[in-house]
């Protein structure tokens, strides 16, 4: 017997991109962007199902990333809810070249830093690590950023942050090139100052 199927598969000849799809539902996108993408979706069904796949996944994401336990860049509007949902966050407002004297306690729950930088005129941002001898130690690539937005959110690891010694990080926020070239936006220096009691769980 052959098997019944309830109608032919939704297909699209000019698919959104999934990276699309996932910053129209944070509200990333421009204005015209999100219009764009808002006018495929209604007539588009299997743009549709698509994006429900990464509504799933992005509801999944949040879920991790509202335990303090990844190293993510995160909306406005997750760092206000988190709060208002009586989360303890920990905020540094970052201004570009500014040494920032920081730490977290164990009552915090969210350790945050708002990096301020033009992101007026870049198509791709990259978010990098060093330590004082300029290794690199971590790079979060094609970051979502929002053009008018004036900075990222970056939210580090609570469980890293809370392990940590006390220690000095430079973080460069990149813009990246279609062909690869980088671009300086803006350095920020954080010195960590460890008050968790105990030894440090890990060390450079």
């Amino acid at each position: 017997m052959t098997p019944q199927t309830e109608g032919p598969i939704a297909t699209c000849d000019t698919p959104i991109d999934p990276a699309v799809l996932a910053d129209y539902w944070l509200a990333l996108l421009s204005v015209p962007e999100e219009q764009l993408v808002e006018e495929h979706l209604l007539t588009c069904d299997s743009c549709g199902d698509r994006l429900q796949e990464v509504i799933q996944l992005s509801e999944a994401l949040r879920a991790i990333a509202r335990t303090g336990a990844l190293r993510i860049v995160v909306a406005d509007e997750f760092i206000s809810h988190a709060a208002e949902s009586g989360q303890q966050v920990r905020q540094y407002d970052v201004a570009p070249g500014q040494t920032v004297a920081c730490t977290i306690s164990a009552a915090d729950d969210l350790l945050v830093a708002r990096l301020a930088a033009d992101l007026s005129s870049v198509d791709r941002v990259d978010l990098r690590f060093f330590d004082l001898q300029g290794v690199e130690r971590h790079r979060m690539t094609d970051i979502p950023v929002r053009h008018d937005a004036g900075r990222v959110i970056f939210q580090e690891s609570t469980m890293f942050a809370k392990a940590a010694p006390s220690s000095t990080m430079v973080a460069r926020l990149l813009a990246v090139t279609p062909d690869g070239g980088e671009r300086l936006l803006a350095e920020y220096r954080f010195e960590h100052t460890r008050t968790m009691p105990g030894p440090p769980g890990w060390s450079w």
